[in-house]
C-alpha cells in the first residue's frame, strides 16, 4: 500500500502559475460525465491536465474496473508510454462534468525540453506511475508458463527487461492456473502463453510477436529516411540516441531484445561514475531509455539487423522480419554475446540450467540452490555476489589462476568474504546432463585433473565475448577476432580522401562504439563515451555529405 507521500509525489498538483504556463501548449473542452477521454489500448492522446471536476484513471482487467485514482484541479493523467506513443494501460474517464487542458505528444516533449521544472515534474510523475504499474501488474498482460521452460524464461525476461507490466502464473505452483487455461481453452502442451489485453492468446509467441502484441513500435514509419540509425540499445547506443535526438537529429535504435545489452543483465554495476551506491544494469538502461524518448529518439523493440546495404548514403538496414529501414548515417553499437561453451548439448539446456545473464528473473529459479558461474570477469563477479544472496552456494569457476587479472579488486574482496561464493581456479565445465531441465554438471581441474559430479540446475555462462557482427556481411572491415576496426587502424581499407573519424568504419558515414569495435574498453563508462563522441562525427558527416 503506498503512503500518502509516495501517492503525492506519483501525482503531484500545479499551483495557478504552472497551469498558466502549460495553458498555450494544449487545448482546452469540456468532458461531459462518464465520457472516456481514453480507453486501455489508445495510443493517440496526450496528457490531461484537469481545470475543474473529477477525472478518474481506471484500471482493466477480466472485463472489470478499478479506480486507481481520482485526479481534481492542477493533476494530470499519463505515464512513459505518452513518450514513445505505445498504447496506454489505463482508462481514463470524467467522473463529473469537468474541463480538461490536453497537450499533445510533441508539445509535451517540447514543455519537457524547454521548462525544467515542469519537465522534471512530467517526468518524475510519469517513472513513478510505471514502477507502480510494474508492481502491481496493471494492465491485462498474463504469461502462463513453467519455471522449467526456456521459453517461459525468455519471454518472461523480455517483458520484465521491457518494464512492461504483466502477471506471471506457474502452472506448477499456481492452484488456480487450470481457471485460466480452461478460460482460453488452452492445453498444458501449449505453454507459455501470452495473454494480450483479455482477448488475443498467443501459443509461445517469438518476442517479436509479443511485441507486436503491446504496440511496443508503433509510431514507427519504415518510409522515413533517419538522420541517424544506431544499431543496438546497450548502453552506447542509447548514449548516442540520447546525444543524437537532443542535438535535433532525427534518430531510430534498433534493439533485438531489450535496452541495456550485456550491461541490463547486470545486478548491481557500482564503478559507474555518479552512482557510489551502485546501480543494477536495467535501471541504468531505462533511465537511458527514458531519456533518449524524452528528446524524440525512436526506438524499435525486437527489430534486429540482418544485414545492410552500404554502397552509397542514405544507407539501408535490412530487419529479420523482413522490413528495412534507411539513414544518411549509422552508428554501429550491436554489442558482443557471451561465448558458448564447447560442449554438444549447450543449446539444448540454453534458458533451462543455462543462462547468460544473472538478472532477477534468472535468481528467482534459484533460490536455496547450487549454482555455477563460469568467468573471470567483473560481470561474473557481480553476478556471483547477487546470487550469493539468494542461492544456497554458488561456485565461481574460472580457468586460470584466480581473479586478480581480470576482475577489479573491491568485487574480489567482496567474493573472497562471502562464504556462499566457492572460487575454483584451474577449472572448466566438460559435461552436462540432464533431460529437458539441466541436472548436473561435471567439471575438471586442469592443473590436478581430478573431475566431480555435480547435482546443479542453473549455469551462468559470463566469459569471453564474440562481437555480433555476421549480420554485416562484409560490408566492414573486420579484425582476426571479427570486432569492427574503426580510425587510424583501418589503414589501406579506408576509401576516402579525407582521414577517417575517431570511431568512424571502413564505409564513411558508419560508425562502431561500444563493445562491438576492435580495441574498445570493456566498462560502461567508455561505451557511454564512445556513443556521445560519435555523434559528434555524424553532425560533420551530415553537414558535408548528406546532400550526396
Amino acid at each position: 500500500m503506498e503512503t500518502p507521500e509516495q501517492l503525492n509525489a506519483m501525482f503531484p498538483k500545479l499551483d495557478d502559475a504552472q497551469i498558466a504556463r502549460l495553458a498555450p501548449f494544449g487545448n482546452q473542452r469540456r468532458a461531459l460525465p462518464g465520457e472516456v477521454l481514453f480507453d486501455q489500448g489508445d495510443a493517440d492522446h496526450g496528457v490531461f491536465v484537469v481545470f475543474s471536476g473529477r477525472v478518474e484513471i481506471d484500471g482493466v482487467a477480466d472485463g472489470g474496473e478499478s479506480i486507481l485514482r481520482v485526479l481534481v484541479r492542477g493533476e494530470f493523467t499519463g505515464e512513459i508510454t505518452l513518450l514513445s506513443g505505445r498504447r496506454s494501460l489505463v482508462r481514463c474517464r470524467a467522473q463529473e462534468s469537468s474541463e480538461v487542458l490536453e497537450i499533445g505528444r510533441q508539445n509535451l516533449r517540447r514543455i519537457m525540453q524547454t521548462d525544467a521544472e515542469l519537465g522534471e515534474t512530467f517526468l518524475r510523475a510519469f517513472l513513478l506511475r510505471r514502477v507502480y504499474l510494474i508492481a502491481h501488474s496493471v494492465g491485462e498482460a498474463v504469461l502462463v508458463g513453467s519455471s522449467h521452460s526456456s521459453d517461459t524464461l525468455r519471454l518472461r525476461a523480455f517483458l520484465t527487461r521491457n518494464g512492461h507490466p504483466h502477471t506471471y502464473i506457474d502452472v506448477e505452483n499456481d492452484p488456480g492456473v487450470q481457471a485460466v487455461l480452461d478460460q482460453f481453452e488452452i492445453r498444458l502442451a501449449d505453454i507459455p502463453v501470452l495473454i494480450c489485453g483479455g482477448r488475443l492468446v498467443l501459443r509461445n509467441p517469438s518476442n517479436v510477436a509479443a511485441a507486436d502484441c503491446f504496440g511496443l513500435n508503433t509510431g514507427i514509419d519504415e518510409g522515413d529516411v533517419y538522420d541517424l540509425i544506431v544499431v543496438g540499445a546497450g548502453p552506447s547506443g542509447l548514449a548516442a540516441a540520447v546525444y543524437g535526438a537532443s542535438e535535433g537529429l532525427k534518430v531510430l535504435v534498433l534493439e533485438s531484445t531489450a535496452p541495456g545489452g550485456q550491461a541490463g543483465a547486470s545486478s548491481l554495476i557500482e564503478n559507474y561514475l555518479g552512482f557510489p551506491m551502485g546501480i543494477s544494469g536495467q535501471d541504468l538502461a531505462n533511465r537511458a531509455f527514458i531519456q533518449a524518448e524524452k528528446f524524440g529518439a525512436q526506438i524499435a523493440i525486437a527489430r534486429a539487423a540482418r544485414g545492410i546495404q552500404c554502397v552509397r548514403p542514405p544507407y539501408t538496414i535490412e530487419l529479420d522480419d523482413g522490413g528495412s529501414v534507411r539513414g544518411w548515417s549509422v552508428i554501429v553499437a550491436a554489442g558482443a554475446q557471451y561465448r558458448k561453451l564447447d560442449l554438444p548439448n549447450v543449446t539444448q539446456f540454453e534458458g533451462a540450467g543455462i543462462y547468460y545473464g544473472a538478472t532477477s528473473v534468472e535468481a528467482q529459479l534459484c533460490g536455496n540452490a547450487e549454482v555455477a558461474i563460469v568467468g573471470g570477469g567483473n560481470s561474473a563477479g557481480q553476478a556471483a555476489l547477487f546470487l550469493s544472496g539468494r542461492a544456497k552456494q554458488v561456485y565461481l569457476l574460472v580457468r586460470g589462476s584466480g581473479l586478480a587479472d581480470t576482475m577489479s579488486r573491491y568485487l574480489i574482496a567482496r567474493i573472497e568474504a562471502r562464504r556462499e561464493i566457492a572460487l575454483l581456479p584451474w577449472t572448466e565445465i566438460e559435461a552436462l546432463e540432464g533431460g529437458t531441465h539441466l541436472e548436473r554438471v561435471r567439471w575438471r581441474n586442469a592443473r590436478t585433473g581430478a573431475s566431480e559430479m555435480h547435482e546443479i540446475q542453473h549455469v551462468f555462462l559470463m566469459t569471453g565475448a564474440a562481437p555480433n557482427t555476421a549480420w554485416l556481411q562484409g560490408c566492414l572491415a573486420l579484425d582476426e577476432k571479427h570486432f569492427i576496426r574503426t580510425g587510424a587502424e583501418l589503414g589501406l581499407d579506408w576509401p576516402a580522401s579525407r582521414p577517417p573519424y575517431l570511431l568512424e568504419a571502413s564505409v564513411p558515414g558508419i560508425f562502431a562504439v561500444g563493445d562491438i569495435r576492435a580495441g574498445s574498453v570493456k566498462r560502461v563508462a567508455s561505451a557511454v563515451g564512445e556513443g556521445s563522441m560519435a555523434v559528434q562525427f555524424v553532425h560533420k558527416i551530415l553537414a558535408g555529405e548528406r546532400v550526396l
